[in-house]
């Protein structure tokens, strides 16, 4: 199982973690999660280690390690133990509603309490259909605070939303879950997207009376034309990867949710196109500072973005976050650092 900052791979054996965990980045199981190909591990005696990736909807979650006979074996056998890593994955999705196993399997530290209630209120790391792709990143990952995301997809709609709340701790998680839950309350009602806003402004504003607020950055998107609904209230930013520029997107910004009591919020237009690279940042990341006081900001960033523009949307905000870590030094953030990357493909007209 991939551990939740996608470092290590942890062995699932009769209990969690009876064996060493493996890198991501150095080792045969490794390169088969990277890559989300099986690839092959010449062992002692003949025998031939297959790892296979187990990933569901493009949900990258560990890799399936079997060890066979010859070469010829794994010739014979390596398309039927794909299928059965795939449908292992659907099956771990299945068991974490009814056991810890895989959850504890997950994790090579203890989780802060403020951090397991963030990772539960997540709806995976990442997302593919053949109009989009999705990936997301969340550091420091065994103790996190505020900032979080959340999609949801119909057959024509795409919602996705990025969150930086205030606070740190338990306040915080409070905080982000009752914002994410109104959303969600408000999303399953059918709402347009700034009465989403709306409802999750009155019920923080109700709870906190104006003293914490959630900035939060909305979209919904039409999977047939690639048009989106926007709502820009508080600090996550955007930027936009388009044949080979890296520019931010600036919306109207409007109120963070819950600061005042019955904000009215605006949707605006914004278009997306089939090749664009969405990239969404929390202020963890275009306002990290370095050991002296200089800020990250936006042409870094940019540069981030483009040094990785051949990776998967999977693997984007992993590889950005990587360069924030060396930009921030070995200092402990004082903040989350949030990435959220959406390629964006559009649906062909045959589709």
């Amino acid at each position: 199982m991939a551990d939740y900052s996608l470092r290590v791979l942890q062995p699932v054996s009769v209990l969690p973690h009876t064996l060493e965990p493996v890198s991501v980045h150095s080792s045969p199981a490794g390169r088969a999660f990277g890559s989300q190909k099986p690839y092959r591990e010449k062992g002692p005696g003949g025998r031939t280690r297959l790892h296979l990736p187990v990933s569901v909807r493009g949900d990258r979650l560990g890799v399936l390690s079997v060890t066979l006979s010859d070469v010829d074996a794994t010739q014979r056998w390596e398309s039927e133990l794909a299928d059965v890593a795939g449908v292992l994955g659907h099956e771990l999705v299945v068991a974490e509603r009814d056991t810890d196993l895989y959850l504890q399997a997950r994790r090579k530290d203890r989780l802060t309490l403020a951090a397991e209630m963030q990772w539960q209120l997540l709806p995976g790391r990442a997302c593919s259909r053949p109009e989009y792709e999705l990936g997301a990143q969340l550091e420091p990952a065994y103790a996190i605070f505020g900032d979080n995301f959340d999609w949801s997809a119909t057959a024509d709609h795409l919602m996705l939303y990025v969150t930086n709340g205030m606070g740190e701790g338990i306040e915080a998680s409070l905080l982000t879950n009752l914002a994410i839950n109104a959303l969600r309350n408000a999303r399953r009602a059918g709402l347009s997207l700034a009465d989403q806003a709306a409802l999750a402004d009155q019920a923080v504003y109700a709870h906190y009376r104006g003293h914490y607020y959630l900035s939060v950055l909305m979209f919904d998107f039409d999977l047939a034309t690639g048009r989106a609904s926007v709502v820009d209230a508080g600090s996550p930013q955007l930027l936009r990867l388009r044949g080979g520029s890296v520019e931010r997107v600036a919306f109207d910004a409007q109120l963070p949710l819950g600061m005042f009591e019955e904000t009215d919020y605006i949707a605006q237009d914004f278009q997306a196109e089939p090749g664009d690279r969405l990239i969404f940042v929390s202020d963890g990341v275009h306002a990290v500072a370095s050991p002296r006081g200089e800020a990250y900001g936006e042409e870094a960033l940019a540069r981030a973005i483009h040094s990785t523009r051949l990776l998967p949307a999977a693997e984007v905000p992993r590889a950005v976050l990587r360069e924030l870590t060396g930009h921030r030094g070995e200092a402990m953030p004082d903040d989350d650092a949030l990435i959220v990357c959406l390629d964006w493909h559009g649906r062909r007209p045959s589709d």
